[in-house]
């Protein structure tokens, strides 16, 4: 993807042009004092892959004693 800069007053008085680059696969990256304010992408539609169950089972565990409260001392911070 090229990306472009421009200062936000041009942004202003070229905002339909800045679109149709957009469009077209241009990131144009909005700047006010060579500091960046906004960033023009493309809306994505593709569609959202479906989530598979079990994908990555085992990937994660958890310690028996999780659930189990906390002392006082932890909620207080003495020792």
């Amino acid at each position: 993807m090229v990306t472009k800069t421009v200062d936000v007053h041009e942004a202003q008085t070229r905002l339909l042009e800045l679109v149709s680059q957009v469009i077209a696969g241009t990131e144009i990256i909005i700047t006010e004092d060579d500091k960046p304010l906004a960033r023009l992408v493309p809306i994505t539609t593709a569609p959202l892959q479906a989530r598979v169950a079990g994908l990555h089972a085992g990937a994660i565990s958890t310690s028996d004693d999780f659930d189990v409260p906390l002392s006082d001392e932890f909620w207080t911070g003495s020792a």
